[in-house]
């Protein structure tokens, strides 16, 4: 199998993501539960996975550096810590269905500031048409769909000069380029653990550039005898018992980032995009969704003339290409695009992908495209 997939979790991971999570569910319990030694080691690794973020995303305190269940969690805290019923909220035209969702279910007023696909250069004045009155913009870095990376530092400064703010989601951008807390001056930005950051599934980041409202109420292991959440972090948005195994593997994911670079990472997973975008705009019946311009991420989508996407993935996966097909959440980023009819094929790209493995999936995908309904 030739993983393409790694828009939706990062199957190949670094070998030691797997030593971690054993070795933690062989050694530690659960941080603030105890002083005895497994504790106490759970404690440290969590602590560690903190401070492997800030180092990451150029972070200031390890203790606003709150661990969810995914970046869905994650946006969840974000968006209901800012936003209430009635409020404006602007968001791109490429947001995935966990930030769509949750503004639909408080009653946002949500304005959608679309622009066209891998057209960088019109995202700015869209945003700044909208955005007087809003409560908040909550912006996608990059597209799940097409892997379009928006300008989010411009995007940050804008915000900044309007007093507006925002809530950036990761999802595609952690771990494969810059994402610098310091200069983004965000009020959140949310990411999963197992995509980019290629942790386990079943962990997730938020990074707290404001105090959270607490999204779930429970036990955290510190004051105790009161019945409402603490005021501060990360104990006010963590309630209950922490992934100590997932964190551990996420530590490593971490690491094999900061060693590697996220911007080297992201560099290699886009050439191979291009590479196969290359190659497959030569393919009869094929609408290939690439960019001339250097804002496209490892994330390819693809679609068919007469097959629709289903079948098209359907006859990748019997030849060995592991590819995710439909509206992958997003069906705004569809409907942005025009390709909410059918959907697209999305092929996505990892560190651990070859070039050699690049060119058989693209032999594989002209084999395909020449089947009929």
């Amino acid at each position: 199998m030739i993983y393409l997939d790694s828009a939706a979790t990062s199957y190949i991971k670094p070998a030691s993501v797997k030593r971690a999570m054993v070795n933690a569910i062989e050694t530690m319990s659960s941080p603030g539960r105890g002083s005895y030694a497994a504790a106490m080691r759970a404690a440290d690794k969590v602590y560690e996975g903190r401070e492997l973020a800030c180092k990451l995303f150029n972070f200031s305190d390890p203790q606003n550096v709150v661990f969810t269940m995914n970046a869905t969690h994650a946006l969840n805290i974000a968006i209901s810590s800012l936003v209430s019923v009635g409020d404006k909220v602007v968001i791109s035209g490429y947001e995935h269905n966990s930030v769509t969702r949750p503004l639909n279910q408080i009653g946002a007023k949500t304005v959608v500031a679309a622009s066209p696909v891998f057209e960088t250069e019109s995202v700015i004045p869209t945003i700044e048409k909208n955005i007087s009155g809003a409560k908040a913009v909550v912006w996608n870095h990059i597209s799940n769909v097409f892997g379009y990376i928006q300008p989010i530092y411009e995007i940050a400064k804008l915000c900044s000069k309007y007093n507006v703010p925002l809530i950036i989601d990761a999802s595609q951008s952690a771990g494969i380029c810059r994402l610098d807390m310091s200069e983004l001056g965000a009020a959140y930005v949310a990411m999963p653990g197992h995509k980019g950051l290629l942790g386990p599934q079943g962990t997730g980041i938020l990074l707290c550039g404001q105090t959270p409202k607490p999204l779930m109420c429970g036990g955290t292991g510190s004051e105790s005898v009161l019945q409402s959440m603490p005021e501060y972090l990360p104990d006010r948005a963590e309630a209950g018992t922490h992934n100590v195994v997932g964190i551990a593997g996420l530590c490593e994911g971490m690491k094999y980032v900061l060693r590697r670079g996220a911007d080297n990472i992201g560099e290699y997973e886009a050439s191979l995009c291009r590479r196969m975008a290359m190659r497959l705009k030569k393919v009869p019946k094929l609408q290939v969704f690439a960019s001339d311009a250097d804002n496209q991420a490892g994330v390819l989508s693809i679609r068919h003339s007469t097959m629709d996407s289903e079948t098209f993935c359907d006859a990748l996966g019997r030849r060995g290409i592991a590819a995710r097909c439909g509206l992958h959440c997003a069906p705004l980023a569809h409907n942005t695009a025009g390709t909410i009819d059918k959907g697209t094929v999305r092929l996505s790209f990892s560190p651990f992908i070859t070039q050699a493995q690049t060119d058989m999936a693209c032999r594989v995908v002209e084999s395909a495209a020449k089947q009929e309904n």
